[in-house]
C-alpha cells in the first residue's frame, strides 16, 4: 500500500493535503509532516495544506489558502479523519482523485486510495514509515521541519508515549526523529505551556466534576463559566485529558457549550467509548472520542450511558 501510495504521489503534480476540523498535533503534524516530505522530495510539484488555521497551533505551522477551481486535476489526500463529515473544508471531491490515510477506525471508508492502520500509534506514525518505504525504494530523504512535524504528533497522540497505542515502533521512530536538527524544548512549550486563564479552568474542573463509584466521571463547562474563566472553546482541548490523573477514575466526560453546540470530548481507561460517540453522531479511537450534543438534557443522556459502561 505504501508503495501504491508514493507512486501515485509520483504521478501528480498537484497535491492538496486536508485533515480533520478542530485539529490536534497529529492532524497537523501528519498533514504539514506530509506536505513537507513531497515538497522536499519532489521540488517540482506544487503541494498545499489546507482548512481553517487553528490559533493554538500555530507553534507547528499555518494552513494555505486554496481556491476550490485549484483542484482540478489535483491529487487531494485526507489524513488523520476518519469520516467525511469531519474533513476541513470542502472541494475534496473537486480533485482527481482522493486519498486516505488514517489510523481511526475505517467506518466511513472513503476515498479512491485507502491506507488505514488502527494499530499506529498516530498518523504521523503511518507518514514517517511512509518516508521509511520512500527512502528505501525510491531514495527520499527527511528533513528537520519534518521531523519536528512528525514527532510532535507522535507524542500528542501518544500523550507523550503513555498512552497503549504506543509500541516499541513508536519509541523507535521517535528516537530517530529527534537525531534530527530542531528545538525540542521550544517545541513542548508550544505543545504544553497554557495559560493562567487555563489553569484557573483546570482548577475548576477538578473541584466540580462528578463521578460516581464505578469511575464514571463528567465535569459541564457552560458558556458562561468559560467567559468567567476567559476562555474560548477551541482553548479548552487542553485539558480534555486532566481527569485521568484521578484515583479510581474509569472513564469520564468534559462537556463544553459552543455557540451552536455542546462538544462531548469522552476518554477512557478501558470501556470502549467511541461506539457511544457515534451514537451522537461522533467517533474517534476506542479510547478516545468526541461527539456533539444539541441540549443539556442530550449530555444528561450520554452522561446515564456512560455509567452504564463503566458498571
Amino acid at each position: 500500500m505504501k508503495r501504491q501510495i508514493i507512486d501515485t504521489i509520483e504521478k501528480y503534480d498537484k497535491i492538496i493535503i486536508h485533515r480533520h476540523v478542530r485539529p490536534d498535533p497529529d492532524a497537523y503534524g501528519s498533514q504539514l509532516g506530509l506536505k513537507e516530505l513531497i515538497r522536499a522530495n519532489y521540488p517540482e510539484k506544487q503541494v498545499f495544506a489546507t482548512g481553517t488555521h487553528e490559533e493554538t497551533l500555530t507553534y507547528l505551522g499555518d494552513q494555505d489558502q486554496v481556491d476550490c477551481a485549484f483542484y482540478e486535476g489535483a491529487l487531494v489526500i485526507v489524513t488523520d479523519t476518519a469520516n467525511t463529515g469531519r474533513i476541513d473544508k470542502s472541494c475534496t471531491t473537486a480533485g482527481n482523485l482522493l486519498m486516505k490515510i488514517d489510523h481511526h477506525p475505517d467506518e466511513d471508508p472513503y476515498g479512491d486510495v485507502k491506507w488505514v492502520n488502527t494499530s499506529a500509534s498516530s498518523t504521523s506514525e503511518m507518514i514517517y514509515t511512509l518516508y521509511e518505504e520512500g527512502k528505501d525504494s525510491y531514495g527520499w530523504k527527511m528533513t528537520d521541519e519534518a521531523a519536528r512535524l512528525l514527532f510532535a504528533g507522535i507524542v500528542g497522540d501518544t500523550g507523550r508515549f503513555i498512552f497503549p497505542s504506543t509500541t516499541c515502533k513508536t519509541f523507535e521512530i521517535a528516537s530517530d526523529l529527534i537525531k534530527y536538527d530542531f528545538n525540542r524544548p521550544e517545541l513542548f512549550a508550544g505543545m504544553y505551556e497554557v495559560k493562567r486563564e487555563l489553569l484557573h479552568l483546570k482548577g475548576y474542573i477538578y473541584q466540580n466534576f462528578t463521578m460516581d463509584e464505578n469511575g464514571a466521571a463528567f465535569v459541564k463547562i457552560d458558556k458562561s463559566i468559560l467567559e468567567q474563566f476567559g476562555v474560548t472553546p477551541s482553548d479548552t482541548s487542553q485539558l480534555v485529558g486532566a481527569l485521568g490523573d484521578v484515583k479510581g477514575i474509569c472513564a469520564w466526560i468534559i462537556f463544553i457549550e459552543e455557540a451552536d453546540q455542546i462538544r462531548v470530548r469522552l476518554r477512557s481507561k478501558g470501556p470502549i467509548i467511541n461506539k457511544l460517540a457515534a451514537e451522537h453522531g461522533g467517533g474517534g479511537h476506542p479510547l478516545a472520542a468526541g461527539a456533539s450534543v444539541y441540549t443539556w438534557e442530550e449530555a444528561d443522556r450520554v452522561i446515564e450511558k456512560l455509567k452504564q459502561l463503566c458498571k
